[in-house]
């Protein structure tokens, strides 16, 4: 790891008293994020910020995601949006280093960035109630909303194939495929034949794009309840968080995601397999809160996907999980050898109880869109 203090102190600061060599500056780990590695700065007499470095071997073009992260601002900057209710809301910001850069290369050639802490504010790890799960629906629409009339081709496609299920069917195949892979095991076969059973359907979001029905608006990309920072005061939500696969892409991919991982309340990590549920109170909280910040640009397709999102996204995750585990985790950080297979089998018992109450789901979204 390079030297944390000393990659901290080539960042500026959003206020006078921007630290120099030789003013005191502590680093501590923050987030429990499986991609790149956080921490936040504590300046002496400065606010606050957050350091990143970006794990190359997922963003292998790490300077587009900082261009991304700037023609966002830029356009949230032209188009302010001012709650009609005054909440707070805040978009992180980007600290740019010393030298004038948004950016900073270690020798090691590691990519760092650093954006401002939003005080005040966390992150969970699962929904504890329906009011957070309003607040997830709220944070992820008026985040699309604010982005919506954003010129999509002014974005770069940061990660290529990124929620392009199909695509990562193909790499399952080819992973599968590979000599001496042995899937007897129960659990491996039963994660198996789930994803078998779902072959033909699996591109259902990209037929519908092609057919002209759905089509490419600014996405966030990974909208999970853990990138929704709500308020300690209020317990309302104040962001929108992990900017990284800001892209072009489909909005169903968003409300999939955040449905996929606000209701279940055990979360992603569990080991209680047979308690996975999917929560039609959470489900209909967040739909309460999203479906009218949308509103303004949703067009009726857009509607009818949801529940082929939930389910989509739902199935994605299992399948990108159990193909790491395949490989030896090559992808996601663990703790231990047997914890994306685990990740995989809790995305597939939530796969299974979405499908069992589809007739319900297409209901709520009916019933919150009137």
């Amino acid at each position: 790891m390079a030297d944390l203090v000393g990659i901290a102190r080539l960042f500026s600061t959003a206020s006078p008293g921007t630290p120099s060599q030789g003013e005191a500056v502590t680093v501590t780990p923050y987030g429990a994020g499986r991609i790149n590695d956080t921490f936040v700065v504590t300046p002496a007499g400065a606010p606050r910020f957050i350091l990143q470095r970006i794990n190359q071997r997922v963003f292998t073009k790490p300077r587009l995601i900082m261009v991304n992260l700037r023609t966002m601002t830029e356009h949230l900057a032209r188009h302010p949006d001012v709650a009609p209710d005054g909440r707070r809301w805040e978009h992180p910001t980007i600290v740019p280093a010393q030298d004038g850069r948004d950016y900073v290369l270690d020798a090691e050639g590691g990519f760092w960035r650093a954006l401002g802490f939003i005080e005040g504010a966390r992150t969970y790890p699962a929904v504890a109630d329906t009011d957070h799960a309003y607040e997830a629906g709220y944070a992820l629409g008026r985040f699309q909303r604010e982005i919506s009339a954003m010129d999509v081709s002014l974005l770069h496609d940061t990660l290529p194939g990124f929620h392009i299920t199909p695509r990562y069917l193909e790499h399952y195949d080819k992973v599968i495929g590979r000599d001496n892979l042995d899937l007897t095991r129960p659990d491996l076969r039963y994660a198996a034949d789930l994803i078998e059973a779902h072959r033909d359907w699996v591109p259902v979001l990209q037929r519908a794009h092609a057919a002209g029905e759905l089509r490419e608006r600014p996405m966030h990309g990974d909208p999970k309840i853990d990138n929704i920072m709500i308020d300690d005061q209020t317990g309302k939500a104040v962001s929108v968080i992990d900017l990284d696969t800001v892209k072009p892409g489909l909005v169903q991919h968003d409300i999939g995601d955040c449905l996929r991982s606000s209701c279940n309340p055990l979360g992603e990590e569990t080991t209680e397999l047979d308690a996975v549920t999917f929560e039609l109170d959470l489900c209909e909280a967040i739909l309460r809160g999203y479906l009218p910040q949308v509103q303004p640009f949703y067009t009726s397709p857009d509607y009818i996907y949801l529940y082929d999102a939930v389910r989509i996204l739902t199935f994605e995750q299992g399948l990108r999980f159990f193909s790491d585990h395949l490989e030896g985790n090559v992808y996601y950080k663990v703790a231990h050898p047997e914890e994306n297979l685990n990740r995989a089998l809790v995305q597939f018992r939530l796969l299974e109880h979405i499908e069992a109450q589809e007739t319900q789901i297409k209901r709520l979204v009916a019933s919150v869109r009137q």
